[in-house]
């Protein structure tokens, strides 16, 4: 038996109720504890996590990441999704979602911020 699954686990004993706080024991945090508090979820892991997400939401193919940006504890992901394939392909349209995930990847939100005709551009942009 590999020494990682043979491990001892202790049960701690029953809170007594004339045990205050003070009184127990202070457990110091090791470095591994302090390196899984800081783990955050790296942007090259957010992005795909995003787009798998709002595909299962939607049931739409995610085109590509638009946007990435930290937020207080996690990332905000803008996905573009072809909402209506037209002919020609000019003409679809498509759908700027903006997704919130954690610092684990975990879905906080995600709601759709505009929709627009993929020969459309935004205002000061070059269109492509």
């Amino acid at each position: 038996m590999r020494e990682e699954e043979h491990q001892t686990h202790r049960k701690r004993p029953p809170p007594d109720s004339r045990t205050r706080v003070e009184e127990r024991p202070h457990r110091e945090r090791s470095d591994q504890d302090r390196s899984t508090v800081r783990e955050r979820l790296r942007p090259a892991q957010a992005a795909p996590l995003a787009r798998q997400q709002i595909a299962e939401l939607t049931g739409q193919d995610p085109q590509g990441v638009v946007s990435l940006e930290p937020a207080e504890d996690g990332w905000i992901v803008g996905v573009e999704i072809v909402e209506d394939r037209r002919i020609p392909s000019s003409t679809d349209v498509i759908a700027l979602y903006e997704i919130e995930l954690d610092g684990r990847g975990e879905l906080l939100s995600y709601s759709r911020k505009r929709r627009y005709a993929r020969g459309k551009s935004d205002s000061g942009e070059m269109p492509q």
